[in-house]
């Protein structure tokens, strides 16, 4: 073989080289995936009978192998059936590392100020909510569809305004509890429902509304604005990160970032992701 070495008696190429190191990515891109979690016990589970069936068959018990081999035969299925939301995950993930829909075909066409959504009612409402303590959950969607989220709240499909982001937010509203998600500039739905994080780094001091901002975050590209009712802080999470403790200003600099590409003119220093930050 071109290229092949010898280790003892064994002949390896540069092939089997970079077939173990993609392998070896690939496990460690799913622990990670997994970690935290209870589908990662099922995974140990699951591998810890398929090597049992190597095992029994190499040592030729013909009829432990049979009963063994049944189970292994619909392994692929069943591995998609218990890992349903981790393979949707990982997929998601992979697509958004490779999306090509904020890719520029045309580096030299500019987006013009009336493509662009108008975040100052975020800004202000963000403000005055804060002042009040009131909490608010905002989800931007950009590339990654948030219709599945969307459906499970009310549908609103209206234009984006300060009083109305406060009167949705209002305590007494019966649409306050759960998340706001905007879709091209427009308020798609209101009362949403977020998916948790199950990240164990999360400081206990995040509650309810930061850990379903982090985890949406996790499985798409959307921006998640956070009021948090206890502080009154203002809050940002995009990928898991979250940015926290951010002055109007801040909020806006950040929004034109994450949404619009526009990077800040100065650094903001209210930064950390979900690990470092504690109340």
């Amino acid at each position: 073989m071109l290229g092949s070495f010898a280790i003892g008696f064994l002949r390896i190429g540069w092939v089997d080289v970079v077939d173990v190191l993609l392998v070896t990515v690939l496990f460690y891109q799913l622990y990670k995936l997994l970690t935290g979690s209870v589908a990662l016990k099922i995974f140990l589970g699951f591998m810890s009978i398929y090597l049992l069936y190597l095992v029994v068959k190499a040592t030729g018990m013909e009829l432990l192998t049979n009963i063994l081999g049944q189970f292994m035969s619909v392994g692929v299925l069943a591995g998609i059936i218990l890992f349903q939301q981790e393979i949707r995950r990982f997929l998601l993930t992979i697509g958004k590392a490779t999306a090509l829909d904020r890719v520029r075909v045309f580096p030299w066409r500019r987006e013009t100020g009336s493509e662009r959504m108008n975040i100052t009612p975020f800004v202000e409402a963000a403000k005055s909510l804060s002042g009040k303590n009131t909490g608010a959950l905002i989800a931007f969607s950009l590339a990654s569809d948030l219709k599945f989220f969307a459906d499970s709240g009310d549908l609103i499909d209206a234009t984006v305004s300060k009083r109305l982001l406060m009167s949705i937010f209002n305590k007494t509203s019966p649409l306050h509890d759960g998340a706001v998600i905007i879709t091209q500039g427009r308020i798609q739905a209101a009362r949403c429902i977020l998916p948790v994080s199950e990240n164990p780094d999360v400081p206990a001091s995040m509650g309810l509304r930061h850990r379903a901002a982090i985890g949406l975050t996790e499985v798409t590209d959307a921006v998640v604005l956070v009021v948090s009712e206890e502080t009154g802080q203002v809050s940002l999470v995009r990928g898991g990160e979250v940015f926290r403790n951010l002055a109007s200003a801040d909020l806006r600099a950040r929004l034109n970032e994450f949404l619009f590409d526009v990077a800040p003119k100065q650094p903001i220093a209210s930064t950390g992701s979900a690990a470092e930050v504690a109340a």
